[in-house]
């Protein structure tokens, strides 16, 4: 299965006396988004859920401390590194899990990238051709990706935790909706669906979550993967 590239998003301003460093962390197979401040950077965020923001504050002649804040009450799991000239006060930054005082080179910045990366990299459920983040809740499989709801990441972390073995509809139910109350299941057939369309090619003709009708639900792992 072919993976996404790590998403990096930065936050940086445009001067002519700063080479970006977004160009540096594409040529090493990064995916970044560049964004000019820090009310487009909580959209971007929402958006493209990085693993990593890097706010470089000595780009737009700033401290900084308000767009981590921004970014941490937004979303307080993912690390923020943040980058500032050395005239600034680094311990009235709160918000900011690394802090780089400019200059430095790439590779310095890299290596500040690369732990958070990994420590996200780790958290991870994989059957077959499927992937599941178990932190951001986005599913791969097959180059579709998509984020799940809450229930639907429930869902399909159940199917994967059993593959193969079918999963009796009252107890998927039971999983979902944390109730004993089973009288009405066309609520699971339509999350079911959902989650078809998160990851099958076709849906309606389902290759991974199969159906045994009036009975329950399993995932299924085909001993060759489609062709993409």
């Amino acid at each position: 299965m072919k993976l996404l590239k790590p998403i990096v998003l930065i936050v940086e301003g445009k001067r002519s006396d700063r080479p970006s460093f977004s160009t540096g962390l594409e040529k090493k197979e990064y995916e970044v988004h560049s964004v000019p401040n820090g009310n487009t950077a909580i959209n971007a965020l929402r958006e493209f859920d990085p693993q990593v923001v890097v706010v470089d504050a000595s780009s737009m002649r700033t401290a900084g401390t308000r767009i981590c804040t921004a970014i941490h009450k937004e979303d307080s799991d993912t690390p923020i590194i943040i980058i500032v000239d050395d005239d600034v006060d680094v311990c009235k930054i709160k918000d900011a899990d690394e802090i780089l005082v400019f200059p430095f080179t790439l590779q310095k910045l890299l290596n500040r990238i690369k732990p958070f990366i990994q420590r996200k990299n780790n958290d991870y459920l994989e059957v077959g051709p499927i992937k599941l983040d178990l932190s951001q809740r986005w599913v791969y499989c097959d180059g579709k990706n998509e984020r799940l709801t809450p229930r639907l990441f429930i869902l399909m972390k159940t199917l994967m935790s059993k593959p193969g073995k079918l999963i009796d509809r009252e107890e998927l139910f039971k999983t979902l909706w944390e109730t004993n109350y089973t009288g009405d299941m066309r609520s699971l057939d339509v999350h079911v669906s959902w989650l078809r369309k998160a990851i099958e090619e076709d849906p309606r003709n389902p290759v991974y979550i199969k159906t045994k009708r009036g009975v329950g639900y399993y995932l299924d792992l085909p001993e060759k993967p489609r062709k993409k």
